[in-house]
């Protein structure tokens, strides 16, 4: 039959159209922002900066716990070139203690950002994620999108609420290999110690005589 399929087409329209108003599949618009979906987890808009604290919710400052060690790669392989290190003169202890460099300054201009996370995907440190947060209009379109350090940073229970499974894994990751560096700064301890005590004790040489 000749317009077969353009009626075919038609009635799929019409379907489509009139089903949008009653079925609960096709009704898909909610009444922003007041009604809100659910972010995805795996959903990624700009990168933040995270820090840890000795225990969750003691409210550690984001600088002493930040796992960032300025070490640019991040900087480096940015395709726009929208982040910008500078790394501090001297050190800091990070929260396990261990005597780190820290970025004196890190930028990253959102107005420039692609999100496409190669940033994260290169930190050896995993000290940058991607933020699910985009609403940050803003009236200033210079200095009001270029964020600074302190305002990139979000605590590791922030990451966690955002990107649960991700998180857990890198967590479990991160404490694989604090494990192990705490087991090789144990054995080497306990052979300087064991070294100490035979130099301190000396085993008695015994003497011949005619």
């Amino acid at each position: 039959m000749l317009g077969d399929g353009i009626l075919k087409g038609m009635a799929e329209t019409a379907r489509n159209f009139f089903g949008s108003f009653v079925s609960a599949e096709r009704l898909t618009t909610v009444e922003y922002p007041e009604q809100r979906i659910p972010t995805a987890e795996s959903a990624r808009v700009f990168p933040f900066l995270v820090y840890d604290s000795k225990s969750p919710g003691d409210g550690a400052d984001w600088l002493a716990g930040m796992r960032c060690v300025a070490c640019q790669i991040c900087e480096k392989e940015c395709p726009p070139k929208c982040i910008y290190i500078e790394k501090s003169p001297d050190k800091k202890p990070d929260y396990v203690g261990k005597q780190q460099f820290y970025p004196a300054r890190f930028d990253i201009d959102v107005s420039v950002c692609m999100s496409c996370q190669i940033c994260v995907e290169v930190c050896p440190f995993e000290a940058i994620k991607m933020d699910t947060q985009f609403e940050l209009a803003t009236e200033d379109r210079f200095g009001g999108l270029l964020y600074d350090r302190k305002e990139l940073s979000r605590s590791n229970e922030y990451y966690h609420s955002i990107h649960p499974t991700e998180a857990t894994e890198v967590d479990a990751r991160l404490a694989e290999e604090k494990a192990k560096l705490e087991a090789k700064a144990k054995a080497a301890a306990e052979a300087a110690a064991a070294k100490a005590a035979a130099a301190a004790n000396p085993a008695p040489t015994s003497g011949g005589g005619s």
